[in-house]
């Protein structure tokens, strides 16, 4: 009896000086882990101003969110719109992207799993012939020959048979938010992600109305070419007219017909680029050919946007851009941590339990049903030096991302102060160009009445119809510029399709 609770007071020892020992190794290890450095949080954007322009200051209850964009009602063009509509459904590139933001989400999936024990079922099978002169070998020889043995527990010696059937369990505890902080910068990414798509349709929106505002502006100066040809051949038959009766000469017969031609040209390469652009646009919408409908003149809802008073902020960071970045700035932290907590020790867990036994017959017995239960830390000790490389790294991608969260926001505020207003002074020019026209179409009619009554020769006739066909293209001209104006006001204000 004495002996016995020697034995146990023995195992009690040693079990006190075995959790001893594990204790001061924990510590020990915890303590190598307290000269992690420190992530960086000294990142701070900064701060936007209340209103786009300096010179009026708005109040807090005159600022309010703003509200995403509808293509319909800032462009205000039903086939255009249709349009849009038909770019997003079609468009290569676009669906490109989308196949992308499902491969992102897969990688935010294989994250989220990190975080749960992996489970395996096992099925095993092996055979192995042992010497005579190893341990396996000496051992299954001898405890053959044990007494305390049953026939059902004796070993096959020329071939042993290795079998197991079960499942094995192993978990990496997330002790210091490595795992978590990785699956964050997977879904940081995975919103990045989504607004880099909206980037990329915002973009694709913007070009295809920009393709389709150009076309307009090509059949409107088509009309205009029309239209002078019809003055110009009028002109021309009155000179020709006079040159038969002797009140005019055969050079201002030619300088007419050299008018003329030259008139004719330039809508001959009018034509072939109204064909190319509309090639161009058929391309963004994923279409072979055909025809591009499209309205007669400009329409736009934008001054309705222009007259909101909203905050800056809230129109800054629903920019796709400014989003975009933001997130991959979440990612990047998310990463620095996840960095930061490989210098401290990792806790795994696992274990096993099935069927597993040295022979065919006994596979299935109770007998052979058998389990572990597995548990360890390890620490970094000597390869301290990668690990703090790749701290070092992630810290400086993080700095990186900050700058260029900083950079987003400030472009894209100083694009916004100087388009806000930038429509209203092309109305002012426009306002000019119409009452330039308007003189310079009295002046074509005056010019030729005077040349009938021989006031005018006939250079001021053809002077004067030529500054009213530029003047014309012009204000066409700058119709099309104030019409991308309002696809860069659409673009700075953060598109969408909404």
């Amino acid at each position: 009896m004495k002996e016995i609770l020697n034995q146990y007071k023995n195992a009690d020892m040693h079990f006190l000086r075995t959790t001893k020992s594990a204790v001061i190794i924990t510590g020990i290890l915890l303590l190598t882990a307290c000269s992690a450095p420190k992530v960086s949080d000294k990142l701070s954007a900064a701060k936007l101003p209340e209103n786009f322009d300096a010179e009026r200051k708005a109040t807090a209850n005159e600022a309010k969110p703003f509200i995403p964009l509808k293509t319909e009602t800032f462009f205000k063009d039903p086939k255009l719109d249709q349009l849009l509509k038909k770019a997003v459904s079609q468009n290569p590139d676009y669906l490109i992207m989308q196949e992308r933001i499902l491969i992102a989400n897969s990688h935010l999936k294989v994250a989220k799993l990190a975080l749960l024990p992996s489970l395996d079922l096992v099925a095993d099978a092996s055979g192995t012939h042992y010497g005579k002169y190893t341990m396996d070998g000496v051992g299954n020889f001898d405890t053959n020959f044990s007494q305390n043995i049953s026939e059902k527990q004796r070993i096959n010696e020329d071939v042993t048979p290795n079998l197991f059937l079960g499942a094995k369990v192993s978990w990496e505890a997330d002790i210091w938010g490595k795992l978590s902080n990785r699956k964050k910068a997977a879904q940081q990414r995975y919103f990045a992600s989504e607004q880099g798509m909206r980037l990329l349709q915002t973009r694709l929106l913007s070009d295809v109305a920009d393709l389709y505002f150009k076309l307009i502006a090509l059949d409107k100066q088509a009309a205009i070419y029309d239209k002078n040809l019809k003055t110009q051949e009028k002109a021309l038959d009155i000179v020709s007219a006079q040159r038969s009766v002797g009140k005019a000469t055969e050079l201002a017969v030619q300088q007419f017909n050299a008018q003329n031609n030259n008139i004719h040209a330039e809508a001959a390469e009018l034509k072939l680029n109204i064909d190319q652009t509309e090639k161009a646009l058929l391309t963004l919408l994923g279409q072979y050919g055909g025809k591009i409908e499209r309205s007669a003149d400009f329409l736009s809802g934008h001054l309705e946007v222009l007259n909101q008073k909203v905050s800056v902020d809230s129109i800054i960071h629903k920019r796709p851009d400014v989003s975009e970045a933001y997130f991959e700035l979440l990612a990047s932290n998310a990463d620095a941590k996840a960095a930061r907590a490989a210098f401290f020790p990792t806790l795994n867990l696992g274990g096993y339990a099935g069927f597993n036994s040295f022979s065919f017959s006994t596979f299935f017995d109770a007998g052979s049903f058998a389990w572990q239960l597995l548990g360890g830390i390890t620490a970094p000790v000597f390869n301290k030096g990668q690990i703090k490389q790749e701290f070092y790294v992630s810290n400086r991608r993080q700095e990186i991302s900050f700058l260029q969260y900083q950079n987003t926001i400030t472009t894209a505020f100083n694009e916004l102060s100087a388009l806000l207003h930038r429509n209203e002074a092309f109305e002012d020019v426009l306002k000019y160009k119409t009452n330039e026209i308007d003189h310079l179409e009295i002046a074509v009619n005056v010019s030729n009445d005077l040349y009938l009554s021989g006031y005018a020769n006939y250079l001021e006739i053809i002077n004067a119809q030529k500054n009213k066909l530029d003047a014309e293209l012009d204000f066409v001209d700058i119709q099309l510029r104030n019409a991308n104006s309002q696809i860069l006001l659409y673009k700075a204000l953060g598109g969408g399709i909404n």
